[in-house]
């Protein structure tokens, strides 16, 4: 007879091979074509349609204002002065392990590129839909004008619209997508990143001490990396709770970098089995740690759950700017956290097909780790459920 364990490892070994066979036939690509809210929310409706509506929203969770919680919020300048860096290293140090998420205050980008960088996205969702739809997704790519991760017919849809392209490498970029209205809009965009990739560096670096490990083999993961936005715009709503600007999910990438643009209250992230709503900060970006981070960490810190809910009178617009590793580069617990025998929380596997699995199905909020993470032995239990 094959005893408890062999059959364990049976079922083990069957669904890791499943599961790989499953990341290595995704096909990358675009979201199905859907009405543009932008649109919907012109007409005045006083209810929304049907696709829109989501019933769990009926009974979820949300913390109450008399129990309101703030995430943490971090001084990038004290992490790198003498006189404060021990105490703000450690409020970095517990924000991503317990948060997952924090304001970022004195992060060093001028507020003049900050500016345009705002004005040129509210400028861009301003155009008349035509002008926009010039910049609309592909098939086979989930980049450009429209919806994101919408894989079928019958999928409850976001009340947003989104605009996302690649930024790094150069050589990535798609230039058919890059608006020429605002006439600014490109020189913006270069700018803004470019700022961004040195908070992202300057992140890494805090964080890698944190965590015991060699600042250069962190920043390294990153080296040549990706480096995306998505720029959202979340309408006014007759139905606002019933509906979601964005769908509960974590990020793919290593950081995410947010800048929420007229600072309309509508992120909200997953705390104690809680929604947890994050009230904009004047003059900070909200970062949060990507589902790369989660595993080059070995979980010592954590990807959230996170989504967007929408407001009945006032639009809302947010960017999102994802820095990861590049598409060739492998990603799995940084061997000097699992060195004398540590427990190995996460295999190892190719970012590029990581990130089109991500990319393959709609936002289901952390499901997708699955592939990723290596399950604990149980002889009562099945491998996975």
């Amino acid at each position: 007879m094959v005893c408890a364990a062999q059959e364990y490892q049976v079922r083990k070994l069957t669904v890791m091979a499943s599961s790989m066979e499953a990341v290595e036939k995704t096909t990358l690509r675009g979201s199905l074509p859907v009405p543009n809210v932008q649109v919907l929310s012109s007409k005045n409706l006083t209810k929304i349609p049907n696709q829109y509506i989501r019933p769990e929203r009926e009974t979820e969770p949300v913390l109450g204002a008399h129990l309101q919680q703030e995430i943490p919020t971090v001084d990038l300048s004290k992490l790198f002065d003498r006189r404060f860096s021990e105490e703000e290293s450690k409020k970095l140090h517990l924000a991503c392990q317990e948060w997952g998420f924090f304001h970022l205050i004195n992060h060093g980008v001028g507020g003049e590129v900050i500016e345009k960088i705002k004005r040129d996205v509210k400028e861009f969702f301003q155009q008349p839909l035509e002008v926009k739809e010039a910049h609309s997704q592909l098939p086979d790519s989930a980049e450009g004008y429209g919806q994101a991760f919408v894989v079928s017919q019958e999928q409850r849809l976001d009340w947003a619209d989104k605009f996302s392209l690649r930024i790094r490498p150069i050589s990535s970029r798609r230039m058919r997508f890059w608006p020429t209205q605002p006439t600014s809009f490109r020189q913006t965009l270069e700018q803004y990143s470019s700022e961004l990739m040195k908070v992202t560096n300057s992140l890494l670096r805090a964080m890698a001490k944190n965590l015991g490990v060699d600042p250069d083999m962190l920043i390294d993961k990153f080296k040549d990396g990706m480096q995306s936005a998505r720029m959202n715009y979340y309408p006014p709503c007759p139905q606002p709770d019933k509906a979601l600007g964005l769908s509960p999910h974590s990020d793919a990438s290593g950081l995410t970098i947010l800048l929420q643009i007229n600072e309309v209250q509508g992120l909200q992230i997953m705390k104690d089995d809680n929604w947890v709503p994050v009230t904009p900060l004047s003059d900070s970006f909200v970062i949060n740690v990507g589902d790369v981070i989660e595993i080059l960490s070995n979980g010592k810190y954590k990807s959230i759950n996170h989504r967007s809910t929408v407001d009945p009178e006032k639009e809302r617009l947010s960017t999102a700017t994802f820095q990861s590793p590049s598409s060739d580069a492998d990603i799995g617990p940084l061997p000097e956290l699992v060195r004398d025998g540590g427990e190995m929380c996460y295999n190892s596997m190719n970012y590029g097909q990581f990130l089109n699995f991500y990319l393959s199905g709609k936002l289901d909020g952390k499901g997708h780790m699955q592939i990723i993470k290596k399950q604990k032995p149980s002889i009562t239990q099945p491998f996975l459920s």
